[in-house]
């Protein structure tokens, strides 16, 4: 009798936990990415590669994931408001994102205050992850920051491109564009290069012809124009048209297929540093660039790869904490090292700054193609 009564005991467990009768718990975890706005492309590919990790966790790990995502519309108090809501009314254990740095230095303010750990993959601001001389220790990224791009930037420049003289274009509202404007021109200038040309404009310019004329009368071997793939099309078409010659070089923000729709030939030949190139010879980047390809028809972006990196980062110490809460979390997260993602090896510095290398892409017709890489 009491054997029978153990197995009907078991059946109906099994029947009540649909056949698993030791349920995951279910953990929030948080995405603000740009879906509308500006950059919308750069947040579809987040969006993609993040779901993918999810999946891909959900198979083995510890928990069921419940993910929550905002729209940020790469607008830094859109992005406020989505990190307050995540935090205090969703109750989420972590949050993947933002996207840009505009965004994310806000929102990793409002995260480390709260006490919930973020990463973001691509912000490169060294503003995100320290400011005020102080570390917020809640705040991690997966990708390089803009002091590095930059120095990596300038010293191609000086040594592949053999540029003596170059003029420089940005963004003066924002962190990142600045940011790298700013290490660019030390780096550069340290390396016995001259700045022919140092010139801002704002976030919502379209004529910079004023601007392109003075570059014009400098006639520098090169441009440096570190902004986002639509506004990066726009100066370089108006180059162009203005019977430039010069080389353009980039950063990261270039990446997206809208690059060469918007900027056609205008720049093609051009050059950018990156986290990361799909011709990279390296299982995990194969196998994530093999599943996002079948997934969405296209081979994953840099964004793609680097939150795909960043969520997994995030997942992995989450399986690996005491507890699926924020505190415990952050305690495994932040000693992380040698994590192999898409985009490389990972680990973190004291500052929660991925230490990894980065790439060199020449913009052709057919797409980016791989130039160099550069190590940290």
């Amino acid at each position: 009798m009491k054997t029978m009564l153990c197995i009907l005991t078991v059946l109906c467990l099994l029947i009540c936990t649909g056949g698993n009768t030791l349920a995951k718990e279910t953990v929030k975890i948080g995405l603000i990415t740009p879906l509308t706005g500006d950059v919308k492309t750069y947040g579809e590919s987040v969006k993609n590669a993040f779901n993918i990790a999810v999946e891909e966790y959900e198979k083995r790990g510890r928990y069921r994931i419940q993910v929550i995502i905002a729209d940020d519309r790469n607008d830094a108090t859109e992005g406020a408001n989505a990190a307050l809501k995540l935090i205090t009314q969703d109750r989420v254990s972590a949050i993947v994102g933002p996207v840009t740095s505009k965004v994310a230095i806000p929102v990793s303010d409002i995260a480390n205050q709260h006490k919930v750990p973020m990463i973001t993959g691509t912000a490169t601001s060294p503003k995100v992850t320290y400011s005020d001389k102080k570390r917020k220790p809640y705040v991690f990224r997966a990708c390089f920051i803009d002091p590095f791009q930059g120095i990596v930037a300038a010293n191609f420049a000086l040594k592949d491109l053999k540029a003596k003289t170059a003029a420089i274009l940005y963004d003066v509202s924002n962190d990142y564009s600045k940011g790298l404007a700013e290490n660019f021109r030390t780096t550069f200038t340290n390396g016995r290069g001259t700045i022919a040309a140092f010139e801002s404009y704002q976030k919502d310019d379209v004529d910079f012809s004023a601007l392109i004329t003075k570059v014009a009368l400098k006639k520098p071997d090169l441009i440096f124009l570190p902004d986002y793939y639509n506004k990066v099309a726009l100066i370089a078409r108006q180059v162009r048209e203005k019977g430039i010659k010069s080389a353009i070089l980039g950063g990261d923000g270039w990446d997206s297929s809208d690059l060469l729709k918007i900027g056609g030939n205008a720049i093609v030949g051009g050059y950018f540093v990156n986290h990361y190139s799909a011709d990279r010879k390296d299982p995990v980047a194969a196998s994530f660039i093999r599943t996002y390809k079948a997934r969405y028809g296209v081979v994953p972006d840099t964004f793609a790869a680097l939150a795909y990196d960043a969520a997994g980062i995030l997942l992995k110490a989450l399986d690996a904490a005491k507890r699926p809460q924020s505190d415990d979390i952050m305690k495994v997260l932040a000693p992380t090292k040698g994590y192999r993602g898409a985009t490389g090896l990972i680990g973190f510095s004291r500052n929660g700054d991925a230490v990894k290398s980065a790439v060199i892409l020449k913009v052709e017709k057919s797409g980016f193609k791989y130039v160099t890489t550069v190590n940290p």
